[in-house]
């Protein structure tokens, strides 16, 4: 198990960071500060951060052609992530996010764009070679489909010993009602701060308890809340809890949550308990959000 990878379904796209010292006024003409090319997308930056923390790993996801895909395969092999079940589609729009990067807050506010790149479906799933991992992610987008490839790997688990079956986990981040099938389909489940406040939770804890009821017996449901740390549900009962460890001075928050899912699922992948894998995941994503970009995010 140790040399198999961790696999992430989901969106890669261009982020076009703009970087500014307030927020555009309306009618007005501001300059940026900086302005960078960034690899972007939840199951992207979750390998990026996997790979920074030693983790084997690999993306599967569409990419369409032309100079944008370039840039961003030549930053896949800058890591290293294993690329090999991309699905390319010619003729497409590449998907981008403009993004506005307050230096002075280190907030952003995130204009996304993606007309018509497909994502990824179960038949094109179905050509992965299953044997090569251990645990695979979801990045809920096309749920019906995501569900379908979820059944594969359940079909294929269940002919192997419960050591060598691959853990499953989902992240539902956007308050779009077809995401929410995917609850009882993970082994993991992660939900954002909005999905908990869109079903009436004002509080991590609050959602866990609220919201467990959605998850298959035995299933792991995590929360994180930005500043307020993070919080955790298992199987017995019992909520676990981690603050959250902001850094000296906040920088960049791009990302902070999919470096928070990549630190958690690096830790349950390798057996680490529950409380460690979210007091991983609050200090890596606190490093991050300490940071321009992910480069940095180990070794502090």
């Amino acid at each position: 198990m140790e040399d198999k990878k961790i696999l992430c379904v989901g969106l890669v796209c261009l982020d076009i960071i703009n970087v500014v010292d307030k927020y555009p006024e309306e009618d007005t003409d501001s300059r940026c500060l900086s302005q960078r090319w960034q690899r972007g997308g939840n199951a992207s930056n979750s390998c990026t951060v996997l790979s920074l923390l030693g983790a084997p790993c690999a993306f599967m996801g569409s990419l369409a052609t032309g100079p944008v895909a370039d840039f961003v395969l030549d930053d896949f092999q800058k890591y290293p992530i294993d690329v090999s079940l991309l699905s390319e589609h010619a003729q497409c729009s590449f998907p981008a996010s403009v993004i506005i990067s307050n230096i002075t807050t280190g907030s952003r506010t995130i204009l996304h764009m993606n007309r018509n790149l497909p994502d990824v479906t179960a038949a094109d799933f179905s050509k992965a070679d299953l044997r090569q991992f251990k645990w695979i992610h979801w990045e809920g987008r096309n749920a019906a489909e995501q569900v379908k490839m979820i059944r594969q790997v359940k079909l294929y688990n269940d002919s192997l010993p419960q050591q060598r079956r691959i853990t499953v986990s989902v992240e539902i981040e956007k308050t779009r009602e077809p995401l929410y099938q995917l609850f009882p389909h993970g082994d993991v489940v992660f939900i954002s701060k909005d999905v908990a406040k869109h079903f009436g939770f004002h509080s991590a804890a609050a959602a866990l308890s609220g919201l467990y009821s959605r998850v298959k017996e035995g299933a792991v449901l995590i929360c994180a809340w930005a500043e307020d740390g993070a919080d955790a549900l298992g199987p017995d009962g019992q909520v676990v809890h981690s603050d959250a460890f902001p850094p000296e001075a906040l920088v960049d928050t791009l990302g902070a949550g999919d470096t928070f899912n990549a630190a958690v699922i690096l830790t349950l992948s390798n057996g680490g308990s529950l409380q460690d894998a979210l007091t991983f995941g609050c200090q890596v994503a606190g490093r991050k959000c300490g940071i321009q970009g992910y480069d940095g995010i180990v070794g502090k």
